[in-house]
C-alpha cells in the first residue's frame, strides 16, 4: 500500500520535477503533485508525494521535514485524509 505526504512550505517558483528528484533520495516515488490556484494557476506553496512503503515515506519525513528546500524549510508529514482534517472558518463565505 502507498503511503502519501504533505509537502507544505514549497517555494511558489519550483516544480514537480524538482521536488521528484530530491524526494527520490529518500526511497521510490510513485507520484508527485503541487496543488495550484484554480484561477491563476499559481502554485498554493504545498504539495504531495507518494511512497510505495511506509518505510521509504518515514525516511523522507526524517530528511526532510524542517529542512531547507530551495530557500524555505518545509514541512513534511503523513498526509491525512480530509475528513480527518479539522474544518477550517472561512469569514468570506456566508
Amino acid at each position: 500500500m502507498s503511503i502519501k505526504l504533505f509537502v507544505g512550505g514549497l517555494p511558489f517558483r519550483t516544480t514537480e520535477e524538482a521536488i521528484q528528484e530530491a524526494f527520490a533520495k529518500a526511497g521510490s516515488v510513485l507520484s508527485v503533485k503541487i496543488i495550484t490556484d484554480k484561477m491563476t494557476g499559481r502554485s498554493r506553496g504545498f504539495g504531495f508525494v507518494e511512497y510505495e512503503t511506509k518505510e521509504e515515506a518515514e525516511t523522507a519525513i526524517e530528511m526532510y521535514n524542517g529542512k531547507d528546500f530551495e530557500g524555505r524549510n518545509i514541512i513534511v508529514n503523513e498526509a491525512r485524509p480530509m475528513e480527518d482534517r479539522p474544518k477550517r472558518f472561512n469569514s468570506n463565505r456566508e
